[in-house]
């Protein structure tokens, strides 16, 4: 994101760049953003053990802004929730904290930038200080020297993407033959008119959205799990069956969950269900836990695991969820 300040003028490009590419910008008004850190680097996500105050299934990614001096993204409101970690350099972040401030957008740029943004408060954050912005709240960020900037977000899908989602899943449950049916069609006065009982009858065809607590949670384990995933997780070439899984862990040996997984797990009567990247697999409720919050698994957590337990984490390190460490053989 580059900024022209004579004229005001905000201009984005989306990556990948060439390391070429960054010299002739200047050392004035530019900031690089890179989204999902904590997939690629494994430093970066173990800052998120810091954040289990908060459902782990809540976290989207920790993206790092550079920028140099000058650089920002302009002020914005973000719809959900974000810790804005300062790692070197300084920032000065400035906010909007009045009941119902401006949020209309700028028509001229890409962005979506306020059009109005007045501060009420005032911060210049150094290294190891922290920002927390509840969603809707305005806000703009300016680097004072070259920084790094780290923005812990919180998912949190719109209402039109729950009930969309929702709505497919439900309908993947329906039978061909459930439809819009009037047995009891008399004849109408105007052909042409939607009349009450037409309309009573629509209604009843869609009583099948108030489901029960079972399937409704069934359907959010598994969105919130691959909601705005990272990326394609592929399957492994040639998975290990439960008894070398078992072998390899108690020699040592241990599984390492991929880095694009997610995983949330739920009560289901006296047992549980276990979400992983979209999948749900039912265990005891002592699994589930184990499982959603071990990216590692050594032999410890195998031994605690119940039978699903076991045979759900031997499918998922086949689906590619895992990959079996093996230790190495002394000479």
């Amino acid at each position: 994101v580059q900024h022209e300040r004579k004229r005001d003028r905000w201009t984005l490009r989306s990556g990948p760049f060439r390391e070429d590419e960054f010299p002739p910008l200047g050392d004035r008004d530019w900031t690089l953003l890179v989204q999902d850190v904590d997939k690629w680097d494994m430093d970066v996500r173990a800052l998120l053990a810091h954040f289990r105050f908060l459902p782990a299934w809540r976290m989207d990614d920790v993206m790092i802004s550079f920028a140099v001096k000058g650089g920002s993204v302009g002020a914005h409101v973000d719809q959900y929730d974000v810790f804005l970690l300062q790692g070197l350099g300084h920032r000065r972040w400035q906010i909007d904290a009045r009941p119902d401030p401006p949020l209309d957008f700028r028509p001229d740029v890409e962005l979506k930038l306020l059009r109005e943004f007045t501060p009420s408060h005032d911060w210049v954050l150094g290294p190891g200080d922290m920002l927390y912005l509840p969603p809707g709240v305005p806000h703009h960020g300016v680097a004072e020297d070259h920084c790094l900037t780290l923005s812990f977000g919180m998912r949190a899908p719109s209402t039109s993407e729950l009930l969309v989602d929702f709505a497919e899943a439900l309908a993947e449950l329906l039978p061909e033959e459930s439809r819009y049916a009037d047995p009891d069609l008399q004849k109408p006065e105007d052909a042409f008119e939607i009349d009450e009982a037409a309309m009573a009858r629509v209604k009843q065809a869609l009583a099948a959205l108030q489901t029960d607590d079972a399937t409704l949670r069934a359907w959010f384990g598994r969105f919130i799990t691959r909601y705005r995933s990272a990326g394609d997780i592929t399957p492994a070439a040639r998975a290990p069956t439960i008894g070398k899984i078992d072998e390899a862990l108690t020699a040592g040996g241990c599984l390492l969950r991929h880095p694009f997984a997610r995983f949330a797990w739920t009560r289901d009567g006296r047992r549980a269900q276990l979400f992983a990247h979209g999948e749900v697999r039912s265990m005891g409720v002592r699994s589930a836990a184990r499982l959603a919050a071990a990216e590692r698994i050594d032999v410890d957590t195998w031994a605690s695991l119940d039978g699903a337990g076991k045979e759900a984490l031997a499918q998922l390190t086949e689906l590619g969820h895992y990959q079996l460490q093996v230790p190495r053989r002394r000479r």
